[in-house]
């Protein structure tokens, strides 16, 4: 097959049709970004302690039934326990008066058989309050955001397949009518495991509706345009998505208020399926030439220029297999691409996710907590853009992965008299993160070919999920150490930051349309280790293909 850019290179890179598309796809990222923390709030923990029933209590006892607590040097109302109420009632109707009369540390406590009563300052509601994700069940709190990442790892892993198999717009709108649909759903949860079971297939939807419109979008745009959207197009619209978060969670401060303002912006890209066209890229890649010559002639008669008699002249039998995930490592070279890809991953999910849904705890104010952590990501697109328009790939993501693991190291150095210092260096790191997340979207979609780009994309996204669902709970590390989960986070960044080194470049090179292209780039190399290669002749891969 003759090269694709090359071949549609009569279109032009900024028409009325790229011009479409490049908005539409942009747009779709805005609910991603709305929806993906969303469970920042929606799970939040509001203050609490034990209910004390209507009883006969002196004013001096009721005051006092809560037993106080010493965190983190501060004073608090104990949350899961209080005085047992029948000898607390007992004392009180002898007038004796607690503290003076009575020691505290000679009465037993109790749980709170009788509930709890939770602060409404913040919020009126959260899947918290409403299912009582306290004490014992406390455990359930941050389960259910991995319950919720869960589902978006299941559906990176098929999605990217499907969008291979299928074809890119079909698994698009699917993954969009499964995220608009099931979150919709969780408002009418009665417990918390139907809510949960809800929350895991609404994530199947949330990431998989990104993905399949990026790699879509990286397929259908050329040239500069394509880095502009694959760096400050989506990430800049899912930054503005995510900035909103916190905006509706204001004004919404119930929790199913809040999902379902949401959910129902999902309902208005249904009349986009007549304005987003599939990938030619891919149809070609497919011998669906017929439908890959209408798309482009329809683009070209949007960008008002005359398209060639015939435009797909040639296409292999071989480009027209079905691949699957086992592809990613059919050789050495793809294998080990494909290994340190998901690792990068990985740490920079763990990293990303884990200090955003940390990001209620920043301030006293978790509305301007969470749109700090979003408003940070707008400049590291900018950069990320002017990076990926300039820089190699390869050094670009290293230095923005150590930069995020040695800021995150530094915030056990601060004295505790500069919070504002800490808070700085967290986020620089998610900064940081950010960046290299946007470098890492396009620089795992230039790497592979047209066959397997979302699969590739899909399955690294996947891998991605796994350090999701560890996030919330390695923030719960920090009971035994405060800055356990930096030091972990710095560390898999330092790591990862190396290993990038090891991957092929790809800045300045045309997108592979077959595996034998993708074979013929530079071999991945250890800056650290010299081995000596047997190159492999055109022979072999034409066998392996």
């Amino acid at each position: 097959m003759n090269d694709y850019d090359e071949t549609t290179a009569f279109l032009g890179h900024w028409g009325h049709f790229q011009k479409v598309v490049f908005f539409l796809l942009c747009v779709n990222t805005i609910p991603n970004g709305t929806g993906t923390l969303s469970i920042v709030f929606v799970a939040d923990i509001p203050s609490h302690h034990c209910t004390v029933p209507e009883v006969n209590l002196t004013q001096d006892w009721l005051n006092a039934i809560i037993p106080c607590l010493v965190v983190n040097g501060e004073q608090e109302l104990s949350r899961c326990s209080r005085y047992r109420l029948d000898v607390v009632r007992n004392l009180s109707a002898q007038g004796l008066i607690p503290g003076r009369d009575v020691n505290f540390t000679d009465l037993e406590q109790e749980g709170c058989v009788d509930g709890w009563i939770y602060s409404k300052d913040i919020y009126q509601s959260t899947i918290v309050s409403q299912f009582d994700l306290v004490c014992s069940d406390h455990w359930k709190q941050p389960f259910t955001t991995t319950i919720y990442f869960l589902g978006v790892l299941v559906g990176s892993f098929f999605s990217g397949q499907l969008s291979d198999r299928y074809g890119r717009k079909p698994v698009f709108f699917a993954a969009m009518a499964i995220q608009t649909i099931f979150t919709f759903a969780q408002i009418f949860s009665a417990s918390w495991p139907v809510f949960s079971i809800l929350l895991f297939f609404g994530g199947l939807g949330q990431i998989a509706n990104y993905i399949a419109a990026f790699v879509l979008g990286m397929e259908i745009l050329t040239g500069n345009v394509r880095i502009l959207f694959s760096s400050l197009g989506v990430c800049l619209f899912f930054a503005f998505g995510y900035m909103m978060l916190p905006l509706f969670a204001y004004f919404l401060r119930d929790w199913k208020s809040l999902l379902l303002a949401i959910s129902l912006p999902g309902l208005l890209y249904i009349p986009l399926w007549w304005f987003i066209p599939e990938s030619p890229r891919w149809l070609v890649s497919q011998g669906r030439l017929k439908e890959a010559e209408a798309i482009v002639r329809n683009a070209a008669k949007q960008n008002k220029v005359e398209a060639p008699q015939i435009i797909f002249r040639k296409m292999l039998s071989k480009e027209q297999e079905n691949y699957t995930v086992f592809d990613l490592i059919r050789t050495s070279d793809i294998r080990a691409t494909t290994l340190i890809l998901c690792l990068v991953w990985i740490t920079l999910s763990i990293g990303y996710f884990g200090l955003s849904l940390n990001s209620s705890q920043l301030t006293a104010d978790p509305y301007i907590s969470c749109f700090i952590s979003a408003a940070v990501e707008v400049p590291s697109f900018i950069i990320s853009w002017l990076v990926l328009k300039r820089f190699p790939r390869r050094l670009s993501t290293s230095f923005t992965l150590l930069l995020g693991g040695v800021s995150l190291y530094f915030i056990q150095l601060v004295p505790l008299t500069l919070p504002e210092m800490s808070v700085a260096l967290a986020m620089l790191g998610k900064s940081s993160f950010a960046t290299s997340f946007a470098l890492m979207y396009v620089y795992t979609s230039e790497l592979y070919p047209t066959m397997l780009r979302n699969t590739a994309a899909g399955t690294c996204s996947t891998f991605s999920r796994l350090g999701t669902c560890l996030a919330p709970f390695l923030l719960q590390l920090s009971v035994y150490f405060k800055y356990l989960p930096y030091i972990i986070l710095g560390t898999l960044a330092v790591v990862s930051a190396f290993t990038t080194l090891m991957l092929p470049e790809s800045f300045g090179r045309p997108l592979p349309e077959t595996l034998q292209q993708m074979l013929k780039r530079e071999r991945i190399k250890c800056p650290c280790i010299t081995r000596k290669e047997t190159p492999e002749p055109d022979v072999l891969l034409e066998s392996q293909l």
